[in-house]
């Protein structure tokens, strides 16, 4: 069940880096171009912008390459290639670091501040779009399709196994989709509470 946390690419605990509100990785958690371009990194693990530009054409060019820029100075990727294509040498990105070890690494070692700060960061980055949302003026709650809910339910550990795995497996078809113009871009956030006390 890790893998429905590891797909939204939170980044690591201690280490190699620190989280803090500073460093302006919260943007990263739910910013959903920027969460696209860091699946589309770990999937391939190599690669270049004229790569990314294939695999996320609603991306403009320009706006590309700035995202790429601002991610090498945030330290989320790095360049660990140039090749010579004709007179230009052209740039090979890879993630920084390996965050679905990282979070293994955090769940094995049951480090209860460390994912509460994760969860943290997590949450601020929903506040994030919700506040970058509503701060655009010209909204309409009910057609823009957003919304939030909570459903308590009792599970066992492998009932929640199955119903993480039915989720992932009903999302995945939405996730492979191209993009169009009425076909928008959007996250799916999912939160399993740890068990009630009653």
């Amino acid at each position: 069940m890790l893998s429905i946390y590891i797909e939204n690419f939170v980044p690591p605990l201690g280490g190699r880096m620190e989280l803090t509100m500073s460093t302006n990785l919260v943007e990263y958690f739910t910013n959903p171009i920027k969460v696209k371009l860091i699946t589309e990194i770990e999937k391939q693990k190599k690669i270049t912008a004229k790569q990314l530009a294939k695999a996320v054409p609603q991306i403009p060019q320009a706006t590309l390459y700035r995202y790429l820029k601002k991610m090498v100075s945030d330290g989320i990727i790095e360049v660990v290639e140039e090749n010579q294509v004709r007179n230009v040498k052209e740039k090979v990105y890879s993630l920084v670091f390996d965050f679905d070890a990282e979070i293994k690494e955090m769940v094995n070692d049951k480090s209860g501040k460390g994912y509460l700060t994760l969860f943290q960061q997590f949450s601020n980055g929903l506040i994030y779009e919700f506040q970058k949302y509503v701060d655009d003026g010209d909204i309409d709650i009910l057609n823009d399709g957003s919304g939030f809910k909570v459903t308590p339910f009792y599970a066992t550990k492998s009932e929640l196994e199955e119903l993480a795995q039915k989720i992932n497996e009903t999302i995945k078809p939405y996730h492979e989709q191209e993009p169009t113009p009425e076909r928008k871009l959007r996250n799916l956030a999912i939160v399993y509470t740890p068990p009630v006390a009653q």
